[in-house]
């Protein structure tokens, strides 16, 4: 029968329940905080507590070098300390990956003693042991320690425990580089997101150089680098967010935070725990204490969108907010102050809801400091085409489409409509008309039926059939005419027809083709052109 192992003495057995011990301590230190210099001081105290060491040091390698991180039982000058790779016996252990004993430091002349002089207290003999920190099966530092010299000391089980202190110090540090990396990774692109929200908002891309438009510039431009509150007022879909927007983020508050809260969104009973916040066990579900909007906008800037749809009862304190810039949140009685800028908007005739008592006048009179009112669509047809260019290039680059322009007629479509939607209408009519559009030309057949037939604007009830495929033929030849400049001999080859027939359809759709011409166009083309037009006219005659 196989000899039986021998039990463990006691010595033996409570030295590796102190260890494992010790382990569980290292591991809370290492896991209970994000700052790594410190847990490594709380891991060397530990060993220093529970397993006669005199003094510890951690190491780790950085631009090529070994920097000190923390060290106990030393001189404040060891943090100070630098050491190259293969220089002495912590650079050593570094380079080579591999631990190094040293049972009696008095005998060894590799010690270089940089991170301390010997004193009475320390000239016991001592020894010193050093394992390397591995990461990703790499040498990235050094756990070195110095423990009293013991004649009977089991050293290759005291670099078994160390290496085991070492390796969770290396993946404590693999996460704290995770941690580091994917911080900054967050801080970059914050810093990106935050610089491509400015260019979006910049009030030099509001797009539009019509009268009103330009009046809003100005507006925009003598409050933005103020703290005045805004009340913007304007139609549905005009672009009351996008003004908002742009006044913060060409403000002085840029770089603190946009909040923003739709107040016609939120059920009466939501929006005044939403906007100021709650104290646990506030309500029934209240289970921790929640931060409000004011709080969240701390520094920067609180839009409030459709504020006409705020109750009584929220308003009183909205007004207290303006007025002494602090609250309570609910269910508390701490006064919570804040530094807020106040952007509201509405949609809602102001006037009639003070006079029918749904809205209180001294609120409105907080709100209404400096107000810029944004023209509805019909106000601003000088822009209409800017616009329509700027969502036809968008929505052709999302939708991946090469969609170059907009038909002639089509264009008389978007201009003759009254847009009650306004710009968001606009947005949207363009994005039906990429989807439908199978080349490269918007033509007044792709654009929504409310444009075609005019129903809202109560224009063109019914057309004959006769009239529409006449309007459709004109729409064709334009846009063929347009495309080649008023060159009739090319358009036709467009159309796959010939010359004479396209001739007599442009004198049949009286189609002035000059509009078309280019500069370019030579002589021989114009007398062509004229001789043409008398034609024409005599035919008519």
């Amino acid at each position: 029968m196989p000899a039986a192992k021998p039990l463990p003495d006691a010595t033996t057995a409570a030295r590796d329940a102190r260890r494992l011990s010790s382990l569980l301590e290292v591991s809370q230190a290492l896991s209970g905080t994000l700052n790594f210099r410190a847990a490594m001081q709380r891991v060397l105290l530990i060993l220093m507590r529970h397993h006669g060491v005199v003094r510890g040091m951690v190491t780790l390698l950085r631009d090529g070098e070994l920097h000190v991180e923390a060290a106990e039982g030393f001189e404040d000058r060891a943090l100070g300390v630098r050491y190259k790779l293969g220089e002495g016996i912590t650079g050593k252990v570094v380079e080579s990956g591999k631990p190094i004993v040293i049972p009696r430091v008095s005998k060894e002349p590799a010690l270089l003693n940089r991170a301390a002089r010997r004193t009475e207290s320390t000239r016991q003999e001592l020894s010193f042991i050093c394992v390397p920190i591995m990461l990703q099966r790499a040498a990235v530092g050094a756990l070195g320690v110095d423990l009293r010299f013991k004649a009977e000391r089991d050293y290759d089980s005291s670099v078994k425990f160390f290496g085991i202190v070492s390796g969770m110090i290396g993946q404590a540090l693999n996460v704290q580089r995770q941690v580091e990396d994917e911080r900054r990774r967050l801080l970059d692109e914050n810093t990106h997101l935050r610089q491509e929200l400015r260019e979006r908002y910049d009030f030099s891309n509001i797009i539009g150089t019509s009268g009103p438009t330009r009046l809003m510039y100005e507006q925009v431009a003598q409050v933005a680098q103020t703290n005045t509150t805004v009340l913007v007022r304007g139609e549905s879909g005009t672009g009351k967010e996008l003004i908002a927007h742009a006044i913060h983020y060409n403000s002085l508050r840029a770089k603190k935070p946009f909040v923003k809260v739709s107040c016609a969104a939120l059920p009466d009973s939501l929006i005044e725990s939403e906007l100021f916040g709650y104290e646990k066990g506030a309500f029934t579900g209240a289970n921790a204490r929640k931060k409000g909007r004011f709080e969240l906008a701390e520094g920067g800037t609180l839009f409030l969108d459709e504020i006409g749809d705020v109750n009584l009862s929220t308003q009183v304190k909205l007004l207290r907010v303006l007025q002494e810039r602090e609250f309570e949140r609910l269910g508390g009685t701490e006064t919570v102050k804040v530094n807020v800028r106040l952007i509201a908007a509405t949609n809602k005739d102001m006037e009639k809801a003070m006079a029918d008592g749904t809205f209180r006048e001294d609120l409105y009179y907080r709100l209404n400091v400096f107000t810029i009112f944004v023209p509805p669509l019909r106000e601003r047809k000088g822009d209409l085409l800017l616009l329509a260019d700027h969502f036809l290039e968008k929505f052709s680059r999302e939708h991946g489409k090469v969609i170059k322009r907009i038909s002639t007629p089509a264009i008389d479509m978007l201009m003759a409509y009254h847009w009650p939607g306004n710009v968001r209408e606009l947005e949207n009519a363009l994005e039906r008309s990429v989807l439908v559009c199978d080349g490269a030309v918007i033509h007044g057949h792709h654009l929504p039926p409310s444009l075609q037939t005019a129903d809202s604007s109560g224009t063109v009830t019914r057309v004959s059939l006769r009239d529409a495929v006449a309007a459709y033929e004109r729409d064709l030849i334009q846009d063929a005419l347009k495309t080649t400049r008023g060159n009739r001999a090319k358009a036709a080859r467009l159309l796959d027809t010939t010359e004479r027939i396209l001739n007599y359809k442009v004198r049949g759709h009286s189609i002035d083709v000059r509009r078309f011409k280019s500069p370019s166009v030579d002589g021989g083309r114009r007398a062509f052109d004229r001789v043409d037009e008398v034609g024409s006219m005599a035919a008519e005659s």
